[in-house]
């Protein structure tokens, strides 16, 4: 199968991203942003020959039996994310241009930030004494920025909207349904509630959340040619 790279939407790659390739040990990363003047497609094909990234599977097992590191690329409009993993690679080498060499980050520590998202890898719960390497798994977030922003909306609307109106507003909140974001709901939907008992209005069900995450396609139809803008 052809190697994609395109995402589909935000939730496309938020969704790659966590469900296949963080889990898979692709932690370290860099992200950027592709410039008005350049054509994505040329900038898409120069980075996957520059670091060899469209091999097949058997490859990347060959790799890393051999302790070498394998790359993968996202990119959704103009912003991308190189990511790769442990093991030997010149992506990770100094520049030998002399140029300064954009900071590889670790989402282990600095999580990865995309269109309000905070995608992270985590330690998962108590591990007891004795019954062995603790589980790590991904973490998908409203980032704390948006999400105070975000509360602070729906708090200025909590006792002007009609339930309603209300239901609508979360309905088109367009952040994926993952555990840490329907946390972050419930908690901005509690708030809601409180503010609106202090005036003696109902109280918004859980019901207007939508709590349900959907599974979206994460890659275009057709990976894309140099000749396409």
């Amino acid at each position: 199968m052809a190697y994609r790279w395109v995402a589909s939407s935000p939730e496309g790659l938020v969704q790659q991203l966590a469900v296949s390739y963080l889990r898979h040990g692709y932690y370290w990363y860099v992200t950027g942003r592709i410039k008005p003047e350049k054509d994505p497609c040329e900038v898409d094909r120069k980075l996957l020959e520059k670091y060899a990234i469209e091999v097949s599977e058997r490859e990347r097992a060959r790799r890393k039996r051999l302790g070498l590191a394998n790359m993968q690329y996202l990119r959704y409009s103009r912003w991308f994310i190189l990511l790769v993993t442990d093991g030997n690679h010149h992506f990770k080498q100094p520049s030998r241009e002399g140029g300064e060499k954009e900071q590889i980050r670790d989402c282990r520590r600095a999580p990865i930030r995309f269109e309000g998202y905070s995608i992270s890898y985590r330690r998962g719960g108590y591990t007891p004494p004795g019954s062995g390497q603790p589980k790590w798994h991904a973490h998908v977030q409203i980032d704390i920025e948006t999400y105070r922003q975000l509360k602070a909306y729906f708090l200025e609307r909590a006792c002007h909207r009609s339930v309603e109106n209300l239901a609508g507003d979360f309905a088109r909140v367009p952040f994926a349904r993952y555990a840490p974001v329907r946390r972050q709901l419930l908690n901005i939907l509690r708030a809601v509630n409180d503010s609106r008992a202090r005036t003696g209005y109902d109280p918004a069900p859980h019901a207007v959340l939508r709590l349900r995450r959907k599974i979206v396609q994460p890659f275009a139809a057709e990976p894309p040619t140099t000749s396409a803008a």
